[in-house]
């Protein structure tokens, strides 16, 4: 159970507890090394957020079922449990690796950062207010605001403030609704938001209105990505269908929701075939989720600032050679 610094306010509430299970992989051809795998469903979010006992069963059969196959994972029999099968797939690679560099990368080699944006959690203006001042101090050129909190022209306000102090091409603006709007409103406000020159929003309205959203990312002067739309989404086909009737400027992709790091790489090469944009997030998990993420994503040379760092927001939180330079996140062995 990691506990939170200060409440994160999301779109589902208010988190001050966080739970995640850890899974430990070894093998008796390397009886003195150890995997560490982290599995961290979101309540009420994630596909395969169950109640605990019903989740530990599922972890506990999938786990035995590597066992039984020799160390070998059943992508297909696991495709629904997306935090389970991110958690055996990261466990596997650390065993393999021998270290927290889970792949051989200039991050891995501690030679390059992956620039990040800075989250700015739901609250009220104020405090909304200080964070951002906070983040632009600390050299951030990607900030990225929940919205659908508080009143839609408070929000406008907050980004003006960022907009009279600095211009696009000296720090992007990303907004994520959370589904916040609705079909109705939400065309009147992409118009308004698109005036302060932002980067993207993420999922405008509630994730399953297809039609709706298409429509959106027809007509909206601001880039769309979807978030929300695409868990539950685990099979090539319906994925391939989500993408061409939508047609989504962007998707983000996180593991724990979005199937592990081979559904994401599904997901990514998808949308690329697609010419449709993307980056890669973290959900919440401690720095043993969030190590994993940043390895697995310094693999695609994305220039664009990934959503990574959430890991740093508990006060129990696993040591981990991780830490935020500037605006970007550096791997110290």
């Amino acid at each position: 159970m990691l506990h939170f610094k200060q409440p994160a306010g999301t779109s589902r509430g208010v988190y001050t507890t966080r739970k995640v299970w850890y899974i430990h992989f070894t093998s008796s051809d390397n009886p003195g090394r150890v995997g560490i795998g982290e599995c961290a469903p979101l309540p009420d979010l994630s596909w395969d957020a169950l109640p605990d006992a019903d989740y530990e069963q599922v972890l506990n059969r999938a786990c035995r079922q590597v066992e039984e196959q020799g160390g070998v994972l059943d992508y297909e029999a696991l495709q629904d449990y997306p935090s389970i099968l991110f958690g055996l797939e990261t466990a596997i690679r650390h065993h393999a690796a021998g270290s927290w560099a889970l792949w051989d990368t200039p991050f891995s080699r501690s030679e390059a950062g992956i620039p990040i944006n800075g989250l700015i959690w739901m609250g009220d203006y104020d405090r909304m207010l200080t964070q951002i001042e906070t983040k632009m101090q600390a050299g951030f050129r990607c900030i990225k605001l929940k919205i659908g909190a508080i009143h839609f022209d408070e929000e406008l306000a907050l980004l003006k403030y960022i907009r009279a102090h600095f211009s696009r091409a000296e720090i992007e603006l990303r907004v994520d609704a959370n589904g916040a709007f609705s079909p109705s409103d939400a065309l009147d406000k992409l118009k308004r938001l698109a005036e302060l020159d932002l980067h993207s929003i993420e999922q405008p309205i509630c994730a399953g209105q297809w039609a709706e959203m298409a429509r959106l990312t027809s007509e909206s002067p601001l880039p769309i990505a979807l978030d929300e739309e695409l868990i539950g989404c685990n099979a090539l086909h319906g994925k391939e269908k989500l993408l061409s009737v939508i047609r989504p400027q962007y998707i983000i992709l996180k593991p724990s929701l979005h199937g592990g790091i081979c559904g994401g790489e599904e997901w990514i090469a998808l949308a690329e075939k697609r010419n449709i944009g993307w980056w890669i997030t973290s959900a919440l998990e401690s720095n043993i989720g969030l190590n994993a993420i940043a390895q697995w994503c310094a693999t695609y040379n994305n220039p664009l600032p990934q959503g990574l760092g959430t890991g740093m927001l508990f006060t129990d939180n696993v040591e981990m050679p991780l830490e935020i330079r500037s605006d970007c996140m550096w791997f110290g062995k």
